[in-house]
C-alpha cells in the first residue's frame, strides 16, 4: 500500500478515536487535517497553506449567506410565528383523530419554512404543541415522537442551513438545490401525515379527537398565518422566481421576520441582542467546521483517500444502486454519531467523488441535485436515530418525565415514513429533479 494513503487511512482512523472521546467535531478535523500535511508535505506547505486558507475559505460569497439564514431563524423563534402556526394547523387539522399531532407536524414544516433549523424546530415546535397533546390525553410515546420527527422537517425544506452547505461542498446550485427540495419536503410531510392517520387508527387511544373551533377562531386562526406565508412568498419565491439570489433572500428574510416580531412586541433590545449572540455562536461554529473541513480535506486528497475509496467501489463490480444504498446506510450510522453538518462536511468529500464516477443515466448536474436530497434525508434519519438521536434529546429536555425509550418508540414509524421517501426518490429520482427542470434553475 501507498505510504501517503497508508498515512491517510491512519489519519481516518485518529479521526474516529478523537470524535469518541468527544472532542469537538471542529478540533478533531483541524488536528487531523493540519498534522496530516504536515507529515506528508512538511510544516512549510502548512504554514504557507494557513497563511491564505482562512480567507480564501471564508470570502466565498455563497457563505455569506449562512449567518443570514441563522440569524432569520433565530429572532423567528422569539417572534410568535411557531404559535401562529401551531394555532391554525390546529383549526384545520384538530379535530380529527390525531389531528392534534398532525397539526404540530403541519406547524413543525411552516416554521422549518421560516427558520431551516431542525434543531431550533424541534425545540421551539415542542414548546408550542407539547402542552396540547397533553392537554388531549395523547400517548408519551406518540406526542413526542411527533415533534422530534417533525423536527427534522426543517432541514429540508428551504430555506436549510445544511442544504447550503452541501451545494458549497460539492459546487452545486443553491437556487437549484431549494427548489429540488420542495416536491421531497412536501411528500415527508404528507407522509408524516399518514403516518399519524394509520398509527391512531392501530390505537385510537393515543390521539384522541380535538374539538372543532368556531367559526370565527377558524378564520382568525388562517388569517394569523399571513406573516408566515407572505415571509415564505418573499424568501422562497423570489429565489425561485430570479428576483434575487439566496443571500439578498435571507436578508430580506431577517427584515421580514425582524419587523413581525417588533411590530408584534415579541422581542425587544435584550432579545435581538441575544438573536445576535446566537447568532454569532452559531455562525462561529459552522465555520471552525467549515474551515477544518477544509485542512481535512486537503490532508485526505494529498493522502489520495477519496480517489481509492472511488476506484475501490467503482472496481468492486457491484452496480451503482448497490454502491449508493452502501453509501446511503453509511450516512445513517454516521448520523447517529455526530450532528448533521459535521456529517456533511466530512462524509460528502469522501462519498460524492464515488457516486460522480457512477453511471446513473443522468447529467453531472442532476446527479449533485438528487444525491444531494438523498442525503439530507439520511441526515434527518440520524436526527431521530439512537443512540444519539439529537432531536430526541431536545425532545426528552421538555419532557423529562417520558422515558427516552417512549420517544423512540414513537418516532419508529416516522423512521419507516422517511426510508419509504428514501425509496421513492431512490428509484424515482424525477420526484426530486422535476421542479428544478420546469423553473429551470
Amino acid at each position: 500500500m501507498d505510504s501517503h494513503l497508508l498515512t491517510g487511512l491512519i489519519g481516518l482512523a485518529v479521526l474516529v478515536a478523537l470524535i469518541a472521546i468527544r472532542v469537538p467535531i471542529a478540533h478533531a478535523m483541524m488536528i487531523v487535517g493540519a498534522g496530516g500535511v504536515a507529515l506528508l508535505s512538511g510544516p512549510g506547505i502548512l504554514l504557507s497553506q494557513l497563511k491564505t486558507l482562512v480567507y480564501s475559505q471564508f470570502s466565498i460569497y455563497d457563505l455569506s449567506v449562512l449567518p443570514m439564514f441563522v440569524l432569520m431563524g433565530n429572532i423567528a423563534s422569539r417572534s410568535g410565528l411557531s404559535k401562529d402556526l401551531f394555532r391554525a394547523a390546529n383549526a384545520w387539522l384538530g379535530w380529527m383523530r390525531g389531528g392534534v399531532a398532525m397539526a404540530a407536524i403541519a406547524a413543525c414544516a411552516g416554521f422549518g419554512a421560516v427558520c431551516g433549523s431542525s434543531l431550533a424546530t424541534a425545540s421551539t415546535m415542542g414548546q408550542v404543541a407539547l402542552p396540547e397533546l397533553r392537554r388531549y390525553k395523547y400517548s408519551p410515546a406518540l406526542a413526542t415522537g411527533t415533534l422530534a420527527a417533525g423536527g427534522v422537517l426543517g432541514i429540508l425544506i428551504p430555506p436549510s442551513v445544511v442544504l447550503v452547505v452541501y451545494a458549497i461542498v460539492v459546487e452545486a446550485s443553491i437556487v437549484q438545490m431549494f427548489i429540488a427540495a420542495f416536491v421531497p419536503g412536501f411528500i415527508a410531510v404528507a407522509m408524516f401525515i399518514i403516518t399519524i392517520a394509520i398509527y391512531v387508527r392501530i390505537a385510537p387511544s393515543a390521539g384522541p379527537r380535538g374539538d372543532r373551533v368556531a367559526r370565527e377562531e377558524f378564520i382568525s386562526a388562517t388569517i394569523g398565518v399571513a406573516p408566515v406565508a407572505g415571509i415564505f412568498g418573499a424568501v422562497i419565491g423570489g429565489i425561485y422566481f430570479g428576483l434575487f439570489n439566496p443571500t439578498p433572500a435571507a436578508a430580506v428574510g431577517v427584515f421580514l421576520v425582524a419587523l413581525v416580531a417588533v411590530f408584534r412586541r415579541a422581542i425587544d433590545f435584550a432579545g435581538a441582542k441575544e438573536a445576535l449572540l446566537d447568532t454569532a455562536r452559531t455562525s462561529g461554529m459552522i465555520y471552525l467546521i467549515l474551515l477544518g473541513a477544509q485542512l481535512l480535506n486537503i490532508f485526505m486528497a494529498r493522502g489520495g483517500v477519496p480517489q481509492a475509496a472511488a476506484a475501490l467501489m467503482v472496481d468492486s463490480g457491484l452496480p451503482p444502486m448497490a454502491i449508493l444504498w452502501i453509501l446511503l446506510f453509511a450516512l445513517i450510522v454516521l448520523g447517529c454519531l455526530m450532528d448533521s453538518l459535521s456529517m456533511i462536511l466530512l462524509a460528502i468529500p469522501f462519498f460524492w467523488p464515488v457516486i460522480a464516477e457512477l453511471d446513473f443515466g443522468m447529467s453531472p448536474n442532476d446527479l449533485k441535485i438528487w444525491f444531494g436530497i438523498l442525503a439530507l434525508i439520511v441526515v434527518e434519519l440520524g436526527l431521530i436515530t439512537p443512540p444519539v438521536g439529537m432531536n430526541v434529546f431536545v425532545i426528552h429536555s421538555l419532557a423529562k418525565d417520558v422515558p427516552m425509550g417512549q420517544t423512540f418508540l414513537g418516532v419508529a414509524p416516522f423512521f419507516a415514513s422517511e426510508m419509504l421517501r428514501v425509496v421513492l426518490i431512490v428509484y424515482f429520482p424525477v420526484l426530486s429533479l422535476w421542479l428544478p427542470k420546469v423553473l429551470g434553475g
